[in-house]
């Protein structure tokens, strides 16, 4: 690509690794990839990143051009993936290769993709890995939540909507305040997935409760289109019209954990998983819960199922020594 071509690129698309350059339709083909066929923002970087580390590796050992690429020299890369990184990372890696490649080989950049016939490391993954709370903890940290300020109001209501809901974090701070609206006189919420799909859910009545308490006592019920979770401004305790990022939710569960007392190293994606182990842990169906959490799978929302961790618990205290 021309140098003033490249100045009319959007601010989303990366920067073009040497690999790329010296063939401009190479160059052309590799920015299209990543502004106009990958949409989801954390797929793009991750595939960036995937990119930009491979044509470093093969620069730094001056393998030849774009076109000297085949695939001795991904499975080589792989290898050394595999050396630093845990095999969902490397998988992930070579996912972003694979994709990239056959854009190039559609856009006749490259005859074949050297990264098709290379195989990933070998990775089963039958329990989740995310922290979750018991019932209990989780009651502990929504009392424990001082309601008096908007800013109160919308920690409860925010944790709330991911436990009840089992919302992705992402999900949940796109919602607007028309997302809660009534439907069959009760309240339901719209949550907004991945690729701008749209996912409504009945409340619970607890949630019912929070976030109505919240719209109220943060006086922006009359905001239909304003974004329902707001940042606050600065320590004013005032919200602002601008949306919380999931690093902004982050740092607020950390904040909120602790002054729980819960020592659980807790994240965004915890209450998803909490909610899910209490939901089937009270008998409700795999099959269900998969709906309810918008998985494509009911093996993914099995990974959320964290039932069988009491379960070894108790078994270990039977060792009576």
């Amino acid at each position: 690509m021309t140098t003033r071509q490249l100045q009319t690129l959007p601010s989303t698309a990366p920067t073009l690794p040497a690999l790329f350059a010296p063939d401009p339709q190479a160059g052309k083909r590799f920015v299209e990839f990543f502004t106009a066929n990958i949409r989801n923002p954390n797929t793009r970087r991750a595939y960036v990143r995937a990119v930009r580390d491979f044509a470093a590796w093969w620069e730094g050992n001056q393998l030849g051009e774009l076109q000297d690429i085949e695939p001795v020299h991904v499975a080589a890369y792989v290898e050394t993936l595999g050396a630093r990184l845990a095999a969902p990372s490397v998988k992930l890696h070579l996912a972003g290769l694979r994709m990239l490649f056959d854009w190039l080989v559609v856009g006749q950049v490259l005859k074949t993709n050297p990264a098709s016939s290379v195989r990933g490391p070998r990775h089963s993954v039958k329990k989740g890995k995310t922290p979750v709370l018991a019932a209990d903890e989780a009651r502990a940290l929504l009392d424990s939540i001082d309601t008096s300020t908007p800013v109160g109001l919308r920690d409860r209501a925010l944790i709330a909507t991911m436990v009840y809901t089992f919302g992705r974090v992402g999900a949940v701070t796109k919602m607007k305040i028309e997302d809660v609206y009534i439907q069959g006189r009760r309240t339901w919420v719209r949550l907004h997935e991945k690729g701008g799909k749209l996912h409504d859910m009945p409340a619970h009545h607890t949630l019912d409760e929070y976030l109505h308490a919240y719209l109220q006592g943060a006086g922006i019920a009359g905001d239909a289109k304003g974004f329902l979770f707001r940042t606050a401004a600065g320590r004013s305790g005032q919200l602002t019209e601008a949306p919380m990022t999931q690093a902004d939710v982050y740092r607020m569960i950390g904040r909120r954990a602790k002054l729980a007392g819960i020592a659980t190293k807790i994240g965004c994606h915890s209450f998803r998983a909490t909610g899910i182990t209490e939901y089937l842990r009270n008998g409700g169906k795999l099959e269900i819960a998969q709906a309810m959490a918008n998985h494509e799978s009911a093996r993914t929302t099995g990974l959320y199922d964290r039932r069988n961790d009491q379960l070894s618990l108790d078994e270990v205290e039977r060792i009576l020594i």
